[in-house]
């Protein structure tokens, strides 16, 4: 009597089949690992660009609440126009200079960079050349800024693109315009000078 004897092991069928399904599974796992580093890449980056957008609407909105109105005897001047604002004011404590008070201007570069440009102010009758700006950026990629003050009237008022003076306007608007396919957005951030005229 024979007795069919069957050896063990797997056939090549069943190895092939085992490599596929592995295959699957190991390409599910691959993926599935890109679609989660590309988003917390993403999130990162959005993260990062908040940050960025909330430390550059807390500046602006302390240079613009710390305007130097002047004085009776020393009247100060806005250039206060539809895309850039030049003005007195005063820089924050973290900037080591002597003197905080500076002329400031606000504006968007032709390379799409919103910058800060300043030079210390001095009140007593220059002998020599004003030193050139120093310039400080706060945003790249930026499209444009839009400026608007708030001008009051018997009726309630409205807002402006320019602010003839005299004095500081009650509200200033500003509105940083990103290009189209920029994904970063920002309200319109909203600021008062805060301060009075000295008395002399």
């Amino acid at each position: 009597m024979t007795r069919a004897v069957r050896e063990t092991g797997f056939t090549l069928l069943e190895v092939l089949a085992a490599l596929v399904v592995l295959s699957a599974l190991l390409l599910a796992l691959r993926q599935g690992v890109a679609v989660g580093v590309s988003a917390s890449e993403t999130q990162a980056r959005l993260a990062a660009g908040r940050e960025d957008l909330d430390a550059v609407a807390r500046a602006l909105r302390r240079l613009v609440e710390h305007m130097d109105p002047g004085t009776d005897l020393e009247p100060v001047h806005v250039d206060a126009g539809p895309h850039a604002l030049a003005f007195p004011t005063e820089l924050p404590a973290a900037v080591s200079l002597p003197q905080p008070a500076v002329d400031a201007a606000l504006l968007v570069t032709e390379t799409g960079e919103l910058v800060l440009r300043w030079t210390p102010r001095r009140h007593a009758v220059r002998l020599t050349p004003p030193p050139p700006p120093q310039q400080t950026q706060l945003l790249r990629g930026v499209a444009g800024l839009d400026i608007a003050y708030w001008r009051p009237s018997a009726g309630g008022g409205g807002w402006v693109p320019e602010w003839p003076g005299p004095g500081l306007p009650t509200l200033v608007r500003l509105r940083i315009i990103f290009p189209r396919d920029d994904r970063r957005h920002w309200p319109d951030i909203v600021a008062a000078p805060m301060r009075d005229m000295a008395q002399q």
